[in-house]
C-alpha cells in the first residue's frame, strides 16, 4: 500500500518504535507537570500583545484552554500515534487557521513546550544519561511532527484561498459582463409591463391581471438576483457611522416574512456595544441570515435565536441559530462560496455575500455546527473603526 502522508513524515524525523517507548515513559514522569506548563505557557502568551490578541476567546477563556493544553499534552506523550491522532492534529491545525493565528506564534508557543518538557526530563532523569538522551530524542522528534502536521494544515488553507481567489475571479469577470446586459431586457419587460397595465383597465379579467402580476413578481426577482450578483463584485464605500446592532436586527426582523411554526428569540443584543460600520449593510447580513434559517424551517417549523456577547478585546460576536436540518458535511467547506446552494431553488449568493460585507467591515463568519440538529453561525465584528481587507473581484466596469 502506498505510504501515508503521517507515514512518510514520521520516516523523515526518524520517529519509531524506541521514541515511542521513550515517550511513554516521558508521559509517566510529566503528567504531574502538566499543570504548571500550561501555566507557565499562557503566562508567556498573555504577557505578549500580539500573542494575545490571537487568542481565540481572550483572557476570559484562559483557564478553558489551559485544560485543553493538558489534554494535548496528555495526547501527544501517550499516544497512540496512528493516522487517527493525525487525523486529531489536523484539525487542531484547521483552528488555528480559523482563527487566523499567524504561524510565528504557533513556532514560539512550541518551544515554550519544549523547553518546559527538557526541563522536566533533566529534573526527573538527571542521573542516567542514556534514558535522558534518547528521551529528548524522542520528544524532539514527536515535536517536530507536530510542527510538520500543522504547517501541512496552513498549507492546505493557502491552497483553498487560491482556488476560491481564482474562482472568484473568474466569477467577478462573468458578473461584471452578464450582470449589466441583463438589465437591458428586464428594462424592457419592465416598461412593457407598465404600458400593458396601463392599457388593460378594468376591463381586463381577474386571470390576465393575476398573470400581469406575476410577471412583475418575477422581473423584480430576476433584478433582485442581479443586484445581488453585483454587489459581490462591487465596492461600494461604506458608510461608516456609530452603529447599534439591536436596531438593524429590528429592522431586519421586519424585512424577512415568519411563517406560522417559526420562533424567533434575541439575547444580548442591547446590551452590546455599538460597532462601527455601514447600518445599510448590515441588515443585509442579519436578512440574509435570517431568510436561510425561516426557509430551512419553512416545512417543519422550530426556532431561530440570534445572542450576542462581547467578544475577544475589541469586538463583538453574535450566534446565529436554527433548529432546521442544518448544513452537511461535504458542503460546509465551500458554504460561503459564490453559487454553493443547499436550497432547491437558490443560487447560492446570500452567504457568499454576507461573509464579503462582514470582512469589508474587518469582522468575520464561520459556520459552527450544533451539537444536535440545526445551523449555527458565529459573527465576530470589531467595536472601533477598523478597515477590513476589501479584497475585490475584477470590475464589472
Amino acid at each position: 500500500m502506498a505510504e501515508t502522508l503521517f507515514e512518510e513524515l514520521k520516516r523523515y524525523v526518524a520517529f519509531g518504535a524506541e521514541d515511542e517507548q521513550s515517550l511513554v515513559g516521558l508521559h509517566a514522569i510529566a503528567k504531574p507537570h502538566f499543570p504548571h506548563i500550561a501555566r507557565v505557557f499562557y503566562d508567556r502568551i498573555l504577557e505578549h500583545d500580539g500573542a494575545r490578541k490571537a487568542l481565540e476567546g481572550g483572557e476570559s477563556q484562559v483557564g478553558h484552554l489551559k485544560g485543553t493544553l493538558q489534554v494535548w499534552m496528555d495526547q501527544l506523550l501517550r499516544g497512540p500515534w496512528d493516522e487517527a491522532y493525525f487525523a486529531l492534529r489536523c484539525r487542531i491545525g484547521r483552528i488555528h487557521v480559523r482563527i487566523s493565528l499567524p504561524q510565528h506564534y504557533m513556532f514560539g508557543a512550541m518551544n515554550v513546550l519544549r523547553q518546559e518538557l527538557t526541563a522536566v526530563i533533566d529534573t526527573e532523569l538527571p542521573g542516567d544519561l542514556q534514558t535522558r538522551h534518547r528521551t529528548r530524542t524522542a520528544l524532539g522528534r514527536i515535536l517536530d511532527l507536530e510542527l510538520a502536521i500543522m504547517l501541512h494544515t496552513y498549507r492546505e488553507d493557502l491552497l483553498a484561498q487560491q482556488a476560491r481567489t481564482e474562482r472568484l475571479a473568474t466569477f467577478g469577470q462573468l458578473v461584471g459582463s452578464i450582470g449589466h446586459e441583463l438589465r437591458n431586457p428586464l428594462g424592457v419587460i419592465e416598461t412593457s409591463l407598465y404600458i400593458l397595465r396601463s392599457r388593460a383597465g378594468a376591463s381586463v379579467d381577474e386571470r390576465t391581471h393575476k398573470h400581469l402580476d406575476r410577471i412583475g413578481e418575477q422581473v423584480g426577482i430576476a433584478n433582485h438576483i442581479v443586484s445581488d450578483l453585483l454587489d459581490m463584485i462591487r465596492d461600494r464605500p461604506l458608510q461608516r457611522q456609530e452603529v447599534w446592532l439591536d436596531e438593524v436586527w429590528q429592522e431586519a426582523l421586519k424585512a424577512v416574512p415568519r411563517p406560522e411554526g417559526v420562533s424567533i428569540q434575541t439575547e444580548g443584543l442591547v446590551s452590546l456595544l455599538p460597532v462601527q460600520g455601514d447600518a445599510g449593510q448590515l441588515r443585509q447580513v442579519f436578512v440574509n441570515l435570517l431568510q436561510n434559517a425561516v426557509q430551512a424551517l419553512e416545512e417543519s417549523g422550530g426556532g431561530v435565536s440570534l445572542v450576542g456577547a462581547p467578544g475577544a478585546p475589541g469586538t463583538v460576536e453574535l450566534v446565529l441559530e436554527d433548529t432546521g436540518p442544518g448544513v452537511s458535511e461535504s458542503v460546509r467547506g465551500r458554504l460561503f462560496e459564490p453559487l454553493i446552494t443547499t436550497k432547491a431553488r437558490g443560487i447560492g449568493l446570500g452567504l457568499a455575500l454576507v461573509r464579503r460585507i462582514l470582512e469589508r467591515h474587518g469582522g468575520s463568519i464561520v459556520y459552527a455546527p450544533r451539537a444536535g440538529a440545526g445551523a449555527r453561525f458565529v459573527i465576530q465584528l470589531p467595536t472601533s473603526p477598523q478597515e477590513g481587507p476589501d479584497a475585490s473581484l475584477p470590475s464589472a466596469g
